[in-house]
């Protein structure tokens, strides 16, 4: 299988190899947890509400800009290919 194909079926998932390599995340994603379980702890329901809310709007943000990244990053990454086979002829 290409890696192409690879990608399209779904395994090749850059974000998980990341996230799965890199200790300093793992400790941070930890460290959120525990201070979130703290937070929620002595919410009242409305509160709760009005988390859930944020943590969703915080969630699209960061899934549109990590899409924006990716496609720059992979669209930079053809042009450099391009220009370097470009600069051989």
């Amino acid at each position: 299988m290409t890696t192409l194909e690879d990608l399209w079926q779904g395994n090749i998932i850059p974000w998980e190899m990341y996230v799965r390599d890199n200790p300093h995340l793992k400790s941070l994603l930890s460290i959120a947890g525990e201070n979130y379980d703290k937070l929620i702890a002595d919410l009242t329901e409305k509160q709760m509400e009005i988390l859930e809310k944020y943590k969703y709007t915080l969630f699209e943000m960061n899934s549109f800009t990590e899409q924006a990244a990716f496609k720059y990053g992979f669209s930079l990454g053809l042009r450099l290919i391009v220009e370097s086979v470009m600069t051989e002829l």
